[in-house]
């Protein structure tokens, strides 16, 4: 049986990858959650995530940051989060 899989889209647009819906579903709810406190930095998010990861245990197969990224910009493309500049 295969894994389901989620397209993730970009705000602009630009073709993105599909990935495993699980990671997608651990990563979204991670980087809402860090979110929670306030805006953050693309390297505090990273840090914030690693953290939860570590406290919570959470065993994340990949590469955390590729993984933020793709999902986070799918989240500001489907308008859950907002870039801030």
């Amino acid at each position: 049986m295969k894994d389901e899989k989620i397209q993730l889209t970009h705000p602009d647009g630009k073709k993105l990858p599909r990935i495993d819906k699980r990671k997608f579903e651990i990563m979204s709810k991670a980087i809402l959650s860090s979110l929670k406190k306030g805006p953050l930095t693309h390297k505090e998010m990273h840090q914030n995530i690693l953290r939860d990861f570590h406290t919570n245990k959470i065993k994340f197969e990949g590469a955390v940051e590729w993984y933020m990224e793709g999902v986070k910009l799918d989240l500001e493309a489907t308008g859950q989060i907002e870039r801030l500049n």
